[in-house]
């Protein structure tokens, strides 16, 4: 009886977290979905230098950073996934929501700082693993950073030949 009652509590918290690690992913895309259309005036290329057109020579580093886990329910089934190999789709939502993010980050600090256009835009990831005790923490960490281009004043700009 004691093993019955113990097994409906691993399985009603593993239906917990599969339903609020759901709605908090969720939450999370429509808030990225709104962050990206109202930060969409400010182009992300991933090109090592910029077309000729930008000129001027107000160039600055731009970067955002983000630490993502994986809800509990999720690094189970994960867990499960690997026995028999395959995609982990659940892993593949966090670091698409990861990069997203990340983006987002470096594009509020272009904004910041008058920035209009990023080039040579990079993305990196490392794993970070912690260990206490027999409980393991597993999070990605995700930067993407890039050259930013602030457009010169309008009454700077040398007169253009027709």
């Amino acid at each position: 009886m004691d093993v019955i009652i113990a097994l409906a509590i691993v399985a009603a918290l593993m239906i917990i977290g599969y339903f609020c690690g759901s709605i908090g992913q969720g939450r999370h895309y429509r808030e990225i979905k709104i962050r990206e259309w109202a930060l969409r005036d400010i182009l992300v290329f991933n090109e090592k230098a910029p077309p000729a057109k930008f000129y001027g020579q107000d160039f600055m580093l731009v970067s955002g950073s983000v630490v993502m886990s994986c809800d509990y329910f999720r690094k189970v089934v994960a867990g499960l996934k690997q026995l028999i190999g395959g995609r982990l789709v659940s892993f593949e939502a966090m670091l698409d929501r990861g990069r997203r993010e990340a983006i987002l980050r470096m594009k509020e600090e272009a904004r910041k700082r008058g920035a209009t256009v990023i080039f040579n835009v990079r993305l990196e990831t490392s794993n970070i693993s912690m260990l206490s005790g027999n409980r393991g923490l597993t999070c990605i960490e995700l930067i993407a950073y890039g050259t930013a281009w602030r457009a010169p004043a309008q009454d700077n700009l040398p007169a253009r030949k027709p």
